[in-house]
């Protein structure tokens, strides 16, 4: 038997919800989130690597102390294909990553 933790009815072992009261029996966790930010499966990750979205983060965060950096010291660095290489860097680790994790 399965005490109600609202009313303290007795209920059936399989029971969910409760015969006096209706309340839950057994609390329910919230799914995590499946983002970028936090994949609970690495198949969904950005990128095909696993918090690909906060290496992303991290990088673009780079980038722009960079650009703080050359327009503070009136640097000559275009900054442009900086970004298109780190996204091929992205891209390439996620493929190697993919192809590590492949199972035959």
């Amino acid at each position: 038997m399965v005490n109600c933790p609202k009313c303290g009815a007795a209920n059936k072992d399989d029971a969910r919800f409760c015969v006096s009261c209706g309340s839950a029996l057994y609390v329910e966790r919230a799914k995590k989130r499946d983002d970028c930010f936090g994949p609970s499966e690495p198949e969904k990750a950005c990128f095909g690597l696993p918090y690909g979205g906060v290496i992303v983060g991290v990088i673009i965060g780079l980038l722009i102390i960079l650009w703080g950096l050359v327009q503070l010291f009136n640097l000559r660095i275009d900054i442009g294909p900086l970004v298109i290489i780190m996204a091929g860097i992205l891209i390439l680790a996620g493929a190697i990553y993919g192809i590590s994790r492949r199972r035959y």
